[in-house]
């Protein structure tokens, strides 16, 4: 991983997306409506986890972009190299009365497979390294707190490598380029191939509670 000292210097301007969302019309960049939360997770590919998202009841956008590293504003082809030290994310735009931080967690660890560091299957590198940034200290707990729960549901079943997945405050995220939002709806021949674990994470804290709610 490259240093702040080390990475490409960026840009000032961002990245210009679409103002609605290809699937459901709804918007991609802030405003967004009353009550809503935000979430971010980097779980390899970023075509396939935006596409596991928009399709939980609950979730009422998403688009994806560049977190975790240094450069302002990248584009896809200098984070590819590596040295900006972003990974692939997507950020989720929810409704925590329909679908609890809790739930998205879930589906985050199920879906991929969180102990491959640096890679997710054949796709190698830093930006695809998981990674939960967590939107205020709530979803930080929450997350640290499912990570061990994940762990142990692994040792369980015999898979005793080590969780790698990358749990920090949230950075600045920086929208990918606008070709990238949605491309799997944009591109249905196109495929990125979610791969996780087989092993069922057992429901966190914040679904539960969001069950009895």
């Amino acid at each position: 991983m490259p240093s702040a000292a080390e990475v490409l210097p960026g840009r000032a301007e961002a990245m210009p997306v679409a103002e609605r969302h290809f699937v459901n019309g709804n918007r991609i960049a802030p405003p967004y409506p009353a009550g809503l939360e935000l979430a971010l997770f980097g779980m390899g590919c970023f075509w396939g986890a935006e596409r596991l998202f928009w399709e939980l009841p609950g979730v009422w956008s998403t688009s994806v972009g560049y977190a975790g590293g240094f450069t302002p504003n990248p584009t896809y082809p200098e984070v590819c190299t590596g040295d900006t030290a972003h990974t692939e994310v997507v950020r989720v735009v929810f409704d925590p009365r329909r679908v609890s931080y809790g739930e998205l967690l879930r589906a985050f660890w199920e879906s991929h497979d969180p102990t491959q560091g640096m890679r997710q299957g054949e796709d190698v590198g830093t930006q695809y390294r998981s990674a939960i940034y967590g939107i205020g200290e709530r979803q930080l707990e929450e997350a640290r707190a499912s990570k061990a729960t994940y762990e142990r549901a692994l040792a369980a079943t015999g898979q005793n490598a080590a969780i790698t997945t990358e749990i920090l405050a949230a950075p600045e995220f920086f929208f990918a380029e606008d070709y990238h939002q949605q491309y799997l709806a944009k591109n249905p021949g196109a495929t990125c191939d979610l791969a996780g674990t087989g092993v069922s994470c057992p429901a966190g804290p914040g679904s539960m509670a969001r069950a009895r709610g």
